[in-house]
């Protein structure tokens, strides 16, 4: 796939009706061919729509205007150029929890945690949110609040998981108690937006009253020492939520073949393309022009659901799957 393509794959598939101040530059970049020639210059990984946009938008790229925009970033390359190759998109979306809760309610408590890909840590508290799904009462009693539309037959817990050991592995984890880590985390949110920055603001601020541990390492040789701190006496839970497109194939496939022989249980929630063997035992189709997720237990797809936790289609008998979200 050349880098126009995947720009305007990312305009129709994932910003299209959520951000159109993204969807518009990002087709703009698609036809701009000075642009694509200098992100073609980067390495393969570092050349993705979501690093571009908000890196120059973190050096202060006026992102209401795609002919500027793109005027600006071509002028400011080396600055952006340097930001790219110096950050990741380590979006830390807390509304994901929302993807997850059924899942790691399907489970025996008590509960710990391990998130690969940690970033900032703000998916490690599944416990502390307040869940609104639909119109049904909220679940739980946090401060901060995941609205999610639902489908099929959710099997909502009656309470929020007993969790009592938390984690995170990142090759290079967030602090949020760094004012310039913080402002990056708000730029990887898409522009007009505004309740996910709110979100995302909320879950900041709990996570700095009592930071997860956060582990400096690679998912591939450092998962067995982490491994090793969880309490014996929990059900230990490694989970990992938009990781795997960063990961080289054989590097994927190396962590998945960790994962089949870990005394674990394994929740992923990635686009559907990442994992072969979740999509492969899929029974239903997927939305057409969607990026959709697919939360799954040990590999077995439990549910479709938005990247940012915002919609959740739960597979089981008598549920319609969505056209779109």
């Amino acid at each position: 796939m050349s880098t126009a393509q995947r720009y305007l794959r990312f305009a129709r598939e994932e910003v299209r009706g959520r951000s159109p101040a993204y969807e518009a530059l990002a087709r703009g970049v698609a036809g701009d061919a000075r642009l694509l020639g200098l992100i073609d210059e980067l390495p393969a990984p570092k050349r993705q729509p979501n690093l571009l946009l908000a890196s120059a938008r973190f050096l202060g790229a006026p992102a209401e205007d795609a002919a500027r925009f793109l005027s600006w970033t071509v002028r400011h390359w080396a600055e952006v150029r340097e930001t790219m190759l110096a950050r990741s998109t380590q979006t830390n979306e807390a509304g994901r929890c929302a993807s997850l809760l059924p899942l790691l309610a399907l489970l025996p408590p008590p509960l710990a945690l391990i998130e690969v890909g940690a970033s900032a840590g703000l998916c490690l508290h599944p416990d502390r949110y307040r869940y609104r799904y639909d119109d049904r009462p909220p679940l739980g009693d946090g401060p901060v609040v995941l609205d999610c539309r639902t489908n099929g037959l959710v099997p909502l817990p009656a309470r929020l998981p007993s969790v009592v050991w938390r984690a995170g592995l990142d090759l290079d984890p967030l602090d949020v108690r760094d004012e310039e880590t913080v402002r990056w985390l708000e730029c990887l949110v898409w522009p007009g937006q505004d309740d996910r920055l709110t979100r995302l603001r909320a879950a900041i601020h709990l996570t700095r009253q009592d930071p997860p541990s956060l582990v400096r390492g690679d998912l591939n040789t450092s998962l067995p020492d982490l491994l090793a701190a969880a309490p014996k006496t929990a059900t230990v839970v490694v989970f990992h939520s938009a990781v795997l497109p960063y990961l080289t194939p054989a590097a994927r496939d190396r962590f998945t073949a960790t994962m089949r022989a870990l005394p674990v249980q394994w929740i992923s929630n990635e686009g559907s393309p990442r994992l072969p063997a979740v999509l492969s035992r899929l029974t239903v189709p997927l939305p057409e022009n969607r990026l959709t997720f697919l939360p799954a237990l040990n590999e077995q797809p439990l549910a479709m659901a938005g990247p940012h936790g915002e919609w959740l289609h739960w597979l089981s008998p008598g549920a319609t799957p969505p056209s779109h979200a």
